[in-house]
């Protein structure tokens, strides 16, 4: 039969992406922050994202072959979720705890829920909670810095800026450095402790603007979520400045710009209407300030936006627009 007269519902337009060039623009856009990540880490960056990848890769094999289906793995997500878990990792991470993050992220948090497009959580994000909640000591071990150390401070260190405010704000009650331009040049490049792909905002913003032309992603989650970010902070700052550093200090540090650009925006995990994806950004923004302020860990990204994966169902069913000609609120006209 020719296709001419095959019949399928709409729509009929195609727009020549793909599963596999979507994910091939994601890879693109992370190499900015791979590269920094090397040059700031060295071995360790490599060693962790090629033990992520190749363990993903291989997991997604294995297990989509035990389950009967074919391999897959030539759409690239296994790869994606690869990096990411790996930029989300510690660079003293031994590798055999990254392999079993990797595993989980893939077997548990991916296929067992039916593979791509059927995933409630982001699986990198659900493999980084695994092991910070398996493995907290190995999990918050950062290097230690000599020359120069960040955040123009004297003495050498081994905690990330978020968590050296929190552990020297719970000891002494005042913030453990003054935060100049210099010290938010350090950050926006990158020269701070923490995951290997989180470090450099710069990195980052060139990679989520990348994408932004790709129109892989849309303006929606990031800036709502970075924005909130932004408002709850400074409104803290400005209420009590001795104990709350500025908006641009919680925007460079961390995970969060990794979060807003490339974990939020996960076409499977978070609203595909563009009011659900305001939403999604806002609950992002306020639990990751609620966590950073208020809760036992220094950073709160990952938990944030695991937390709102879990609602995204939620969200859609309330945001979802009227049928047209249909009445408001569903009700029929009598």
């Amino acid at each position: 039969m020719s296709d001419l007269a095959i019949v399928s519902s709409s729509p009929h337009a195609h727009s020549g992406s793909s599963v596999r060039r979507i994910m091939l623009d994601v890879i693109i856009a992370l190499v900015p922050a791979l590269l920094v990540s090397v040059y700031f880490f060295g071995w360790d960056a490599l060693r962790l994202t090629l033990a992520c990848v190749i363990t993903c890769l291989a997991a997604e094999a294995l297990s989509r072959k035990a389950m009967g289906r074919n391999l897959g793995i030539d759409d690239l997500s296994a790869v994606i979720t690869g990096m990411l878990l790996a930029f989300n990792l510690p660079p003293t991470l031994p590798t055999w705890m990254a392999v079993v993050g990797s595993v989980f992220a893939i077997v548990i948090c991916k296929q067992l829920f039916g593979g791509i497009g059927y995933n409630p959580f982001n699986p990198a994000l659900a493999g980084r909670v695994m092991l910070l909640i398996s493995f907290p000591v190995f999990m918050t071990r950062w290097s230690e810095w000599t020359l120069p150390s960040p955040l123009a401070m004297d003495a050498v260190t081994s905690a990330t800026p978020l968590g050296l405010v929190k552990t020297t704000i719970g000891s002494t009650g005042a913030l453990p450095f003054t935060f100049d331009g210099t010290t938010m040049l350090q950050l926006f490049v990158g020269n701070q402790n923490g995951c290997i792909g989180e470090v450099s905002a710069a990195a980052l913003l060139l990679g989520g603007i990348y994408l932004l032309v790709r129109r892989c992603i849309t303006w929606h989650i990031p800036v709502a979520y970075l924005a909130t970010v932004a408002v709850f902070s400074g409104i803290l700052w400005m209420h009590h400045p001795q104990q709350n550093l500025p908006p641009h200090f919680h925007l460079l540090s961390g995970g969060l710009m990794l979060g807003a650009l490339f974990m939020a925006t996960d076409m499977v995990t978070s609203p595909v209407t563009k009011r659900g994806m305001l939403v999604f950004g806002v609950g992002c923004g306020i639990l990751t300030m609620l966590i950073r302020k208020w809760g036992g860990y220094p950073e709160g990204v990952s938990f944030a936006i695991l937390l709102m994966n879990a609602i995204t169902p939620l969200i859609n069913r309330a945001t979802r627009p009227r049928v047209f000609g249909a009445p408001k609120g569903g009700k029929k006209q009598s």
